[in-house]
């Protein structure tokens, strides 16, 4: 089978629920949307599913005018526009691993809606400047720059790499676990398993991408992302077997775009180097 774009998705506000997409566009910092919404403690450090999986049941939305609409269980609908500095919006100093810099406030009824359903005081901002963040220079150019992401643009994941990895899982007494686990943006099919360890630039249609490293995987992927609680030891038990390396696991790997422009579900794949 000749390999494919099998599936596209966005995460607007990081580590919340994810956005299935038949077409996005890819800008410099990854696909349009992605990650530009954060959730944040008083003091501006990030949230996650690592300590909070409950923030998996939220759901974003973009609505008309790039606003975005958050929904989650016993919540009224939130909406909000797309807040900027430039357009009055208060600034937020934010810090996302070794990152920090500034952003633009949600406002009061945000991070109430927000602090009301995890259960912890927390605030919503946005990225309202896409030249703020670059990517780790050990990996990248310097004129690389990356949204909310954990550290590069996009991921990209493999079905068979999956595939195979639940067949590990059942050896090991449990059941496969779905792709949602691991959060990626791109999922192409037709590749051999874990090939994609070795690649260093592809293409998806029309788009170039550099492949520049493997994605040291944690204790997320045991999130069940439809129920938002933690659901047991895989597949990190699986990949500690298999997939270690010193003190990491490895599953999926990050790309940094050389082009933008649209990309479609369906789109052939082709690995260039």
């Amino acid at each position: 089978m000749k390999p494919y774009l099998k599936s596209l998705h966005i995460y607007p506000v990081k580590s919340c629920h994810r956005v299935d997409l038949d077409r996005a566009e890819l800008e410099p910092w990854g696909l349009a949307g992605d990650r530009r919404w954060l959730v944040t403690d008083e003091e501006g450090q990030m949230r996650t599913q690592r300590v909070q999986p409950r923030m998996a049941l939220i759901r974003p939305a973009y609505t008309e005018g790039g606003g975005l609409r958050l929904t989650a269980p016993g919540m009224p609908d939130l909406d909000l526009p797309p807040v900027a500095r430039a357009r009055g919006a208060v600034g937020a100093t934010v810090t996302v691993w070794r990152f920090t810099g500034q952003a633009a406030s949600a406002g009061r009824e945000a991070d109430e809606w927000v602090s009301s359903f995890l259960g912890v005081a927390s605030r919503l901002v946005r990225m309202d400047d896409t030249s703020a963040r670059p990517t780790n220079p050990e990996y990248s150019r310097a004129e690389d720059r990356v949204s909310f992401a954990d550290g590069y643009p996009l991921l990209l994941a493999s079905t068979t790499s999956l595939s195979a990895l639940g067949d590990w899982i059942v050896e090991m007494g449990g059941d496969p676990v779905p792709m949602t686990r691991f959060r990626p943006n791109v999922v192409v099919d037709g590749a051999e398993p874990w090939a994609e360890d070795d690649w260093k630039r592809v293409r998806i249609g029309e788009q170039a991408f550099r492949v520049v490293k493997r994605c040291g995987r944690c204790v997320m992927t045991t999130v069940d992302p439809e129920f938002g609680r933690f659901a047991g030891q895989q597949p990190l038990k699986a990949l500690r077997k298999h997939r270690r390396e010193d003190r990491d696991v490895y599953f999926a790997v990050n790309l940094i775009p050389d082009t933008v422009g649209p990309l479609d579900v369906g789109a052939d794949f082709e690995i260039l180097i």
